[in-house]
């Protein structure tokens, strides 16, 4: 992967630019370790850091082309999984090619096809085409949003980059919230409101939209949506086209020149992504596929079962990791660096994030990144085929908020009252669930229960499992790994999202139909396997650590967290029931000892940052 930045500017001249491009690239360089460009014209400045992964030598950015009169340039973070495919196609329309990089297929498919492009890409990718003759930037995004990119206005021109980071290394974008932004961070978080950048005047194009940008302004669409229809095919068709959409995933998504992984959890979803990564290598004659895994010190005294979390991953790793003889690497983490690291991976998501469960992707990754380059992941296959517990708890499908985040009273009692006179937070959750509501493609005739899973599902693909790729995307890059998400093929999520809850829902086990799917490639042990979510720390010295940590940020008077929160209410759940509650206030693994790592890590990002709250 790699990391982009760019500014155009109608009233400046940006060949003169340099220090202030260059200083956005470098917020960049942990995303793209293996090279820099950029690229100057009068009103056009483009930035990139690059992760080199396919083509070492010929995919270097920004890339320019030109086709008579017309200069194009590109920058672009991703990777695309149908490049042959489009090489053919657009070798037939009199293109020729001068390396084997995606990066130019992308490039000259703009060229050829213009802003109907992104329609014929199966990717991740978040891109920028200048256009020097027509004198405009193009903009897209993935259909999923795996990759990410951020835009701000400002004067005369656009300011955009892959993180915020990016955008914040322009002087004319001030680390400046105001009442809404203080909402997403202690209402929604760590989740966000689709397209909200938290900081003033900050957007973020949204998953399966384009842009473009020219001296008229800017236009906005969406190129790609879900579209609820009647599912023509029968449980068994129905059952061997998600294999078969799932294993071509797989193999598209194994194509690389640098060492490739698969993250390994014992779980159905990493179990199937190695067993067909494993199948691919041997069919292939290469050697046997790596695999990692991710646990805790003293995490096997301390675990206890819970209906989120009932069973430890350990003693499944080993056993899937020996029926497909891998190279397994078994990373242990200490309790005390995963409280410590609070801060980095705060900088490294440029916002409070998920706590443990993101400082352990990010010394995950480190980890990782010593053996390879690229890994596959079974990220969002809970979205997609129905694995959490808010679609099977009659008490989450019910909710009349945000099934992982039922607990709005509660979050509100830990805020000022200042705070809550300003951003009236029940009233603004209430009003964030409503408009993604409205947004659900209905199927007109459904019954009310499969409306309501159908809305279930509309919400965790478009509200919950941003937060995951976004943790994803940050921990991992943060290390220059690359991590690639097989389940959100955007045809297997297409196809998938149209089969009915009754087969969904097969043997009324949670991924049932995915579990049906897999039958014959995984262990039947594995196979039914109950879900249990990515592993997090037990360990009771991780909750006294972050709880000390936290109770002394709030003593301290210099703390800019102070004014936003109401510091007696939070020191008496640090010292009640909450505190060591497996209820979780967000998702399925943040507990009490992740509140605490939160309030951690919003008091990090107001002083790193210097936020200033307007």
């Amino acid at each position: 992967m790699c990391g982009i930045t760019g500014w155009i500017d109608w009233q400046s001249d940006l060949t003169k630019a340099q220090p202030v491009l260059a200083g956005m690239v470098k917020t960049l360089a942990a995303r793209g370790p293996d090279a820099e460009g950029m690229y100057f014209a009068s009103h056009a400045a483009l930035g990139h850091r690059r992760l080199s992964v396919v083509d070492l030598e010929g995919g270097k950015q920004p890339m320019l082309r030109r086709r008579g009169d017309r200069t194009c340039v590109v920058v672009y973070n991703g990777e695309l999984y149908n490049t042959p495919e489009l090489r053919r196609e657009l070798a037939g329309c009199g293109h020729t090619f001068f390396t084997t990089s995606d990066t130019e297929v992308l490039l000259l498919a703009y060229m050829e096809w213009g802003e109907a492009c992104v329609d014929k890409f199966n990717g991740i990718f978040a891109f920028a085409v200048w256009d020097e003759q027509a004198q405009q930037l193009f903009l897209a995004r993935d259909r999923l949003g795996v990759k990410p990119l951020f835009y701000a206005e400002r004067g005369s021109g656009l300011i955009f980059g892959s993180e915020l980071k990016a955008l914040l290394a322009h002087p004319a974008v001030k680390p400046e919230i105001d009442a809404e932004g203080v909402a997403e961070v202690f209402m929604l978080g760590p989740a966000r409101t689709p397209g909200h950048g938290i900081f003033r005047g900050v957007a973020e194009l949204k998953p399966g939209w384009c842009m473009v940008y020219n001296r008229e302004g800017k236009r906005l669409w969406p190129y790609w949506s879900l579209v609820s229809q009647p599912h023509p095919d029968d449980f068994r068709t129905t059952v061997q086209t998600v294999r078969d959409l799932l294993q071509d995933a797989v193999h598209r998504q194994l194509v690389a020149d640098v060492p490739v992984c698969t993250l390994l959890s014992g779980g159905l979803d990493s179990s199937a992504l190695t067993a067909f990564a494993a199948q691919s290598c041997r069919e292939a004659g290469q050697d046997r596929l790596v695999t990692y895994s991710v646990d805790y010190v003293d995490n096997d005294k301390y675990f206890r079962a819970t209906s989120f979390q009932p069973n430890d991953d350990a003693p499944w790793v080993e056993r899937v990791a020996n029926y497909f003889n891998t190279c397994h690497r078994r990373i242990v983490l200490d309790n005390t660096e995963l409280a410590d690291a609070l801060a980095k991976a705060t900088v490294a998501r440029d916002l409070p994030g998920m706590a443990d469960v993101d400082t352990s992707l990010l010394l995950f990754s480190r980890e990782i990144k010593k053996g390879a380059t690229v890994a596959l992941s079974g990220e969002c296959a809970d979205e997609v085929f129905g694995g959490y517990p808010w679609f099977r708890q009659p008490d989450m499908i019910d909710a009349d908020t945000f099934p992982w985040s039922r607990l709005v009273k509660m979050r509100t009692t830990w805020l000022s009252p200042e705070v809550r006179a300003a951003i009236r937070p029940e009233e603004y959750v209430a009003d964030r669930y409503r408009e993604a509501l409205a947004e659900v493609p209905r199927l007109p005739g459904e019954d009310a229960r499969a409306a309501r899973m159908r809305e279930i599902f509309y919400l965790s693909l478009t509200r919950f499992m941003p937060t995951l790729l976004d943790r994803k995307d940050r921990m991992s890059m943060a290390f220059g790994l690359e991590v690639r998400v097989p389940f959100c093929d955007h045809r297997l999520v297409e196809y998938v999202w149209n089969v009915p809850w009754e087969m969904k829902n097969y043997q009324n086990r949670e991924k049932g139909l995915l579990r049906c799917a897999l039958a014959g490639l995984l262990p039947d042990e594995v196979l039914w396997r109950r879900k249990s979510p990515y592993p997090k720390t037990h360990n009771p010295a991780y909750l006294d650590k972050v709880r000390a940590e936290a109770l002394a940020r709030l003593s301290d008077p210099a703390s800019p967290l102070r004014p936003l929160v109401d510091e007696a209410k939070i020191r008496e759940m640090a010292h009640s029931d909450f505190a060591v509650s497996p209820l979780p206030w967000f998702g399925q693994l943040m507990g009490g000892a992740q509140l605490f790592a939160y309030l951690i890590q919003v008091d990090t990002w107001l002083r790193h940052y210097r936020v200033q709250v307007r």
